[in-house]
């Protein structure tokens, strides 16, 4: 049964530790990494949104695809655009560059979703992990005022919503290793990931 929210991937970021390269496209294995991440999304959630400014790339997907409304390029102007066209109470957000997400740690992170909480973000030894998260559509407002002043850190507004932290045990049950937060950002974590998948 596919869950009642939605799921969000941000694919809008500038990839300029890739010389422009797309990191969406990036083949980890025998998949790229975004076909990776909607094979899960589609075992979970019925309306998957893609959020991106370069529309026609994404076109071979069955997925919604919106822009940023607002000009400014950050992952909270992503949030943003995927929340605004959301037809569900909460949604789910990653970025495009995980290329081991689980369906059973989104799973556990669903699991919490609750009515009156806004967001619910994996915490780990490493710290928050505010890409990996459910978000609520009460968010859009205080992200607003955050985006009308020019603040981009998204953890900025989190002191005026209700936010449900999940600790480290909670996560590792399963997800022994955490790999579902491994993201793909420069040459370097490209070729570990490529270490993780062979290995």
């Amino acid at each position: 049964m596919l869950s009642p929210y939605s799921g969000i991937i941000l694919a809008g970021g500038l990839n300029s530790r890739f010389s422009g390269a797309n990191k969406a496209f990036i083949q980890i294995g025998n998949k790229r990494i975004l076909d990776n991440i909607y094979d899960v999304f589609r075992e979970l959630f019925e309306e998957i949104i893609l959020v991106t400014n370069d529309p026609l790339k994404y076109l071979g997907w069955d997925l919604k695809i919106v822009t940023d409304i607002y000009p400014a390029r950050s992952s909270l102007t992503g949030i943003h655009a995927g929340l605004f066209y959301a037809t569900s109470s909460h949604s789910f957000i990653t970025a495009c560059d995980t290329p081991f997400l689980k369906k059973e740690l989104i799973e556990t992170i669903l699991c919490a979703v609750e009515p009156q909480i806004d967001i619910i973000i994996p915490e780990t030894s490493a710290g928050i992990e505010p890409l990996c998260a459910v978000y609520s559509k009460r968010c859009l407002k205080q992200i607003e005022n955050q985006l009308d002043n020019q603040e981009y850190k998204i953890q900025k507004f989190f002191n005026k919503v209700r936010v449900r932290k999940l600790s480290d045990n909670e996560l590792r049950a399963n997800d022994p290793e955490l790999t579902s937060f491994f993201n793909v950002n420069n040459p370097s974590s490209l070729e570990k990931a490529k270490e993780i998948k062979t290995g």
